[in-house]
């Protein structure tokens, strides 16, 4: 808790710091993915084009694949990854557990369903023929679905008030998502089955504006409101009776916490299908560099969560080119030895939120 005790003007140029250097590694992340590709491009051809975009002056027949192709994909990797990092810290404070993640609430497991159930049932719904109809109904099926699963995870967590029932809550609802999952599987047929795998594993593939544009005001909404919880979140890592002390109040900023990490990841996992270990990995290895001070690590996890999947998405569509890598296959080889090492830290008693 150390940080947490700072100076408050050490506390503000310490903050200003590092926020400052995580959007200057940003900066530089978002100008190599979009300088990669199947046409390799130059940092000036980048600018140039970004530049002759930003000054409405008429592009060039080149600069059509840094705004029409890529651009709209990078922005909406650095959302994505904003939401779920974000949306891991919040879980991590309010659970007071360094191995929470957005998927605790059901949220990820509703949005599954949501999307599984639109892919396998589309037809029966006359949605098969236009392909621009179908992917919006995915995504709006999925949307709501991450919404509903939230939704019942908080109400039958409120009968019994604490963060243990909503926890259990959230189990229940995630099992039930999943069993609903592999009955439409069961059901699918080989086209179906096709897009089953490659959205349940996570793709940014055929982002466009349009996609983009859909789900970027509720994610950036919840992105603006998150930070403004840092210091309650602050004061619940001492307890729910030293934070009520203290002038929060635990049961008010529980159901605003599920209601934003719900709006921004389920908005996310419409678009971009189940990407798994974002938000935990990134919020913990902030609060190994910088300590559990929410006030830094509520900004620094979504510009993390935004460069790590800016990296991985780049990665996904180039390391295999012209095939695409699905993006949860990357996230996974990542999270999953770090999953791994922190558990084992955990259970020896060396990791602390």
């Amino acid at each position: 808790m150390n940080s947490i005790a700072l100076p408050r003007s050490h506390a503000r140029s310490r903050r200003t710091l590092t926020l400052g250097g995580l959007v200057a590694l940003l900066t530089v992340t978002v100008l190599w993915s979009l300088c990669c590709g199947a046409m390799d491009l130059s940092v000036r051809e980048v600018i140039g084009a970004l530049g002759r975009w930003l000054s409405g002056q008429m592009a060039h027949s080149d600069d059509l694949v840094v705004l029409m192709l890529r651009l709209p994909r990078v922005l909406l990797a650095m959302l994505v990854g904003a939401a779920l990092a974000c949306g891991g810290t919040a879980m991590q404070g309010l659970f007071r557990n360094p191995l929470a993640d957005p998927g605790l609430v059901g949220v990820s497991a509703g949005a599954a369903l949501g999307a599984v159930t639109m892919i396998v049932l589309r037809g029966a719904l006359g949605l098969a023929q236009s392909a621009i109809t179908g992917s919006l109904a995915i995504t709006v099926t999925a949307f709501a679905g991450g919404l509903l699963a939230t939704a019942l995870v908080y109400v039958l967590g409120r009968r019994r008030q604490g963060v243990a029932t909503l926890l259990l809550a959230g189990v229940a609802i995630n099992a039930i998502a999943m069993a609903g999952i592999g009955l439409l599987t069961f059901l699918a047929n080989e086209n179906q089955l096709r897009d089953l795998t490659f959205w349940s594993l996570g793709s940014l593939g055929g982002t466009d504006w349009w996609r983009l544009a859909m789900v970027a005001p509720p994610i950036v909404f919840a992105l603006v409101l998150l930070p403004r919880s840092a210091r309650a979140l602050n004061a619940l890592l001492l307890g729910d009776a030293q934070a009520r002390l203290l002038g929060f109040r635990p049961e008010r900023l529980q159901p605003m916490l599920v209601a934003l990490v719900a709006l921004a990841v389920s908005a996310a996992v419409s678009v971009s299908g189940v990407i798994g270990f974002i938000g935990l990995v990134v919020p913990h290895l902030l609060r190994l560099a910088w300590g559990p001070d929410h006030r830094i690590l509520l900004p620094a996890s979504a510009l993390g969560g935004a460069m790590l999947l800016t990296v991985a998405d780049t990665l996904a569509r180039t390391i295999v080119a012209p095939a695409e890598l699905p993006i949860g296959v990357l996230t996974a080889l990542l999270g999953g030895p770090f999953f791994l090492w922190l558990m084992l830290r955990t259970r020896m008693g060396e990791v602390r939120v």
